[in-house]
């Protein structure tokens, strides 16, 4: 049974985050109380009716509206080049749709599944690859609402991690996270929790005992960040990721290239460097941008994207590089797109670019078929 000074300590944390949230951008009419232009102000009101806008007052501290291509500011304020769609952008880029067998699940891999218990963020990101299903649905959690999805997992007998997105599934209050856990962890063959989640960037103060206590169980956990500037890396997000970590949790980050926010590499470098250094998240996935509308300002080449990685690769350590994935159109996967280092192959001889770049060549050498013949008459 809890303390009353644990339950006193729980409900002061609960507080805090909630007052980060009401203190921050929850509805476009907040957007008048930033530090904008009159045109920059009606510009963004124009494209927040089209993605829904909300910024806890932790992220929003961390804008500097001295510099208007500030890398925090271009991720959260809305900006007038959103609403210019270019041809080939797409509202469903990955094709989750097509997907769901039934709602709130998507089922692409055979061995996992998506499961979208909210489709609620405590922060909206401005480039996100689900900003139309976001604003057009926009339902939150209940648990009527997941059963069609629960008796879905349990039918299938291949899945064995079920990954909780969105929305943000860490934005749900700690009851509504344990009945989701328990749920799952009820289900027989499925082994691990994964969630994806942006709260430990955009609102530290979220992650609390209670809400770790709320996702322990008979499960591993692995808890994957969206960290996407070392800017974003404070004492708030480090301790977040502290106590995730001695939770047992195992901490993963992805990233998205976006132009005018990361496309150098020593924004990279640096916040490669802060994940694995000093926050003990593995920096596991860097994303090129989606197709998602509207988004074009925002998107490298491929071709620059390519030299970014390799470029970090000859900088980092293997633990400290993320791999360069595209999310294929039409539910293709991700798939890596980093710079091959293969030149060419002559039968059981390859010439291969070495780190240095130059190449050399790496002779196979392979028990032969007249080999395990032998060894079979002997």
């Amino acid at each position: 049974m809890m303390a009353d000074d644990e339950r006193a300590h729980e409900t002061r944390d609960d507080a805090a985050w909630q007052d980060d949230v009401r203190q921050g951008v929850r509805y476009v009419r907040d957007l008048d109380h930033l530090p904008l232009s009159p045109a920059e102000r009606a510009a963004a009101q124009a494209a927040a009716a089209n993605h829904k806008v909300r910024i806890p007052k932790a992220y929003l501290d961390l804008i500097d509206w001295n510099d208007p291509q500030d890398p925090i500011r271009a991720q959260v304020i809305p900006s007038p080049l959103e609403l210019v769609e270019a041809e080939g952008e797409l509202d469903d880029p990955i094709a989750d749709h097509e997907f769901s067998p039934v709602p709130r699940l998507t089922h692409r891999h055979a061995d996992r599944v998506l499961l979208f218990p909210t489709y609620q963020c405590a922060v909206y990101c401005r480039f996100c690859f689900r900003k139309e299903s976001l604003t057009s649905i926009g339902r939150g959690y209940s648990q009527g609402a997941l059963e069609p999805a629960f008796a879905y997992i349990e039918a299938h007998p291949e899945i064995r991690e079920v990954i909780l997105t969105g929305g943000d599934p860490l934005s749900l209050p700690d009851k509504a996270l344990a009945e989701i856990r328990a749920r799952i962890e009820a289900i027989a063959h499925v082994r691990l929790l994964r969630i994806h989640t942006r709260v430990p960037v955009a609102l530290p103060s979220r992650v609390t005992a209670g809400l770790v206590e709320a996702l322990q169980g008979r499960l591993m956990v692995t808890v994957v960040t969206h960290f996407n500037h070392a800017r974003e890396i404070t004492e708030a997000t480090e301790a977040a990721c502290r106590t995730m970590r001695q939770a047992g949790f195992v901490l993963l980050n992805q990233s998205v290239l976006l132009k005018g926010v990361n496309d150098t590499v020593e924004e990279l470098e640096e916040l490669c460097r802060g994940l694995m250094y000093r926050l003990g998240v593995k920096p596991y996935y860097l994303h090129h941008g989606d197709l998602a509308r509207g988004m074009a300002h925002r998107r490298t080449t491929i071709a620059e994207g390519q030299a970014l990685a390799a470029a970090l690769r000859q900088r980092l350590s293997g633990i400290c590089n993320p791999v360069y994935v595209l999310d294929l159109p039409d539910g293709g996967g991700k798939v890596p797109i980093g710079p091959c280092h293969v030149e060419a192959r002559d039968g059981e001889s390859w010439r291969i670019r070495g780190q240095d770049g130059v190449v050399r060549v790496y002779a196979e050498v392979v028990e032969s078929s007249r080999d395990r013949g032998a060894h079979r008459c002997s």
